[in-house]
């Protein structure tokens, strides 16, 4: 039957936040797989992945990213799978699993943060695609009322239409592709480059650039396109846990793990490359600048995909893009009100329901606009890996080792602590020890913190900060 049978609008809203779905609304690997690849279908990652290919050169980009899709797909499935069996989301299974009812608010706030992040980066761009396309003034007007609507579309989406996208995210993710590979082709095409070349290309940034990410040799190119990479697949494998608990198996939400993951870095790398260095030799031929010239302007600012967009897709990659970047930010609007809900609930004991926390998620994504947003935001991807990959980490620890070695499994019997104090200290220890401490030796960061996650972790629950267990809480 039609969702609206069964539910009041109310509990349609609710959508389970802080509580276990029910097995009649779960859903096959190819209805989560939509979902999973639309949220990262989106302008910001094809912008990330340009600059990955414009620094390593399209053959070594396209390599670390099968290689982080096949790490983020696994911490996707760890975290699906957990979510699969518990029910619950992201944030809420950490209260169980990792973190303590109120040591969930650390969970909460962090991946609440950079989902919010998120949403108000996306705006940005889409602002930007809209100024250009109608050929609109960047006034403070222009600002209240683009991204006015733009938040009152996402609040209304997430809040009574979230069936309805994803339904119509299977049509705007294909279309999305669609516009991508037909942009490429008119692209390549009225620059003239050889095929061969563009697949292909190898470095775009400069030595000095380059030195100053730290990215001269291979290995420093690895190693600065990972740790670009691993703070959004850290990211989605949160979300793979909030759509997890709606698989029908553990299987169903492995696959659909990573088939986002591999759009995200594999897809997204590949495309983005290919249609920002196309972008740039058509921009420097249309101009009349040197090819350097045509680069240092678009990789420098991101919101050139959305005017490709407008330019080679015409008005039909122009809707087309804004759907696809509205699927995504209904996702992210709808995951980031599941990790407040869980904040505030946590912390405050305080439930208004899912609605307000929509609200609020956008509300405080406007926030963000201001200030240098998009340079903190990339600063911030790297910071992002390793926190999300400790939450992960910590999280499977508890799950897959702790709990079955003390005989704890069952969580309706034994609860949660009020704050598991071991799993907040191994977060801190391994953010110190990725971040500053043994950051020259390992540059790969994320390995660190979950190298700390599934060592340290479960030492210190074991033997040194032992559980004391309080009521779940989960209603």
């Amino acid at each position: 039957g039609r969702m609206s049978d069964k539910h009041t609008v109310s509990e349609r809203i609710e959508d389970h936040a802080l509580e276990r779905v029910p097995p009649g609304d779960r859903h096959n690997w190819l209805q989560i797989s939509w979902n999973t690849a639309g949220i990262v279908t989106t302008l910001i990652q094809i912008y990330i992945g340009a600059t990955i290919t414009f620094m390593a050169g399209m053959e070594l980009g396209l390599l670390t990213g099968l290689c982080v899709a096949i790490i983020g797909g696994a911490l996707g499935w760890g975290l699906g799978h957990i979510a699969y069996r518990s029910g619950l989301a992201a944030t809420v299974m950490s209260r169980l699993y990792g973190f303590g009812v109120k040591g969930s608010l650390i969970t909460s706030a962090i991946f609440g943060f950079i989902i919010i992040g998120f949403i108000a980066v996306e705006n940005i761009l889409l602002y930007k695609g809209f100024i250009y396309y109608f050929g609109l003034e960047d006034t403070l007007q222009n600002q209240i009322l683009i991204y006015g609507l733009l938040s009152l579309a996402w609040i209304a989406l997430t809040a009574y239409g979230f069936d309805i996208v994803t339904r119509v995210a299977s049509i705007t993710l294909v279309g999305f592709l669609g516009v991508l590979i037909y942009m490429m082709f008119t692209i390549v095409g009225e620059t003239g480059q050889p095929w061969r070349e563009v697949l292909n290309f190898g470095v775009q940034f400069s030595d000095a650039e380059l030195a100053e990410a730290g990215a001269l040799s291979t290995y420093g190119k690895v190693v600065v396109a990972v740790n670009m990479m691993m703070g959004p697949a850290g990211a989605l494998a949160l979300v793979d846990a909030d759509l997890g608990r709606y698989a029908r198996s553990s299987k169903d939400i492995g696959i659909a793990a990573y088939i986002g993951n591999f759009f995200m870095d594999v897809a997204m790398v590949g495309l983005g490359g290919i249609i920002m260095y196309a972008v740039v030799h058509y921009s420097a031929a249309a101009q009349g600048i040197s090819t350097e010239e045509a680069r240092l302007l678009t990789s420098q600012s991101p919101e050139h995909v959305a005017i490709a967009f407008i330019l080679f897709g015409g008005w039909i990659g122009t809707v087309l893009m804004v759907l696809a970047q509205s699927k995504a930010q209904v996702l992210n609007t709808y995951s980031s009100s599941l990790s407040l809900t869980n904040l505030f609930d946590a912390v405050f004991s305080w439930r208004p329901g899912r609605l307000f926390f929509v609200i609020l998620a956008n509300l405080l994504a406007i926030g963000f606009l201001y200030g240098e947003i998009l340079t903190f935001f990339y600063n911030f991807l790297k910071i992002l890996g390793i926190l999300t990959t400790c939450f992960s980490g910590i999280i499977m620890a508890d799950y897959f080792i702790v709990r079955p070695r003390l005989g704890h499994e069952d969580t309706d019997r034994f609860g949660a602590d009020y704050v598991n104090w071991a799993g907040v200290t191994s977060i801190v220890i391994g953010f110190v020890l990725a971040h500053y401490v043994l950051n020259d030796l390992i540059p790969i960061e994320f390995l660190t913190s979950l190298a700390v996650s599934f060592l340290v972790y479960p030492i210190l629950r074991i033997y040194v900060l032992k559980p004391h267990y309080h009521s779940a809480r989960i209603e």
